[in-house]
């Protein structure tokens, strides 16, 4: 239940962003948007299978994940931010 609940309260942005685009895209444009997201999403269940299943990467996870993926996050998140130019405002 947790879990549902802080998906649904970060989901707000999303829903901000995503449902113009989507009002504008046309019948088209979502089957593009939809079979992008089902391919990319059949390619990370391939990643992480792939990288769960080989021994020295699924032990260094599970020793660094908890520190690793917190600090991927944000260096993905400022990468976004430095690259948009929110910092020249």
């Amino acid at each position: 239940m947790e879990v549902a609940a802080v998906t649904f309260a970060n989901g707000g942005d999303n829903i901000g962003v995503y449902v113009p685009v989507f009002a504008t895209a046309g019948a088209g444009g979502m089957s593009v948007y939809a079979a992008v997201f089902l391919a990319l999403v059949a390619v990370w269940c391939f990643a992480g299978k792939f990288f769960a299943t080989r021994p020295v990467i699924a032990k260094a996870l599970a020793r660094w994940g908890h520190i690793l993926l917190p600090v991927v996050l944000i260096a993905t998140g400022l990468l976004i931010l430095i690259e948009g130019g929110a910092f020249g405002l």
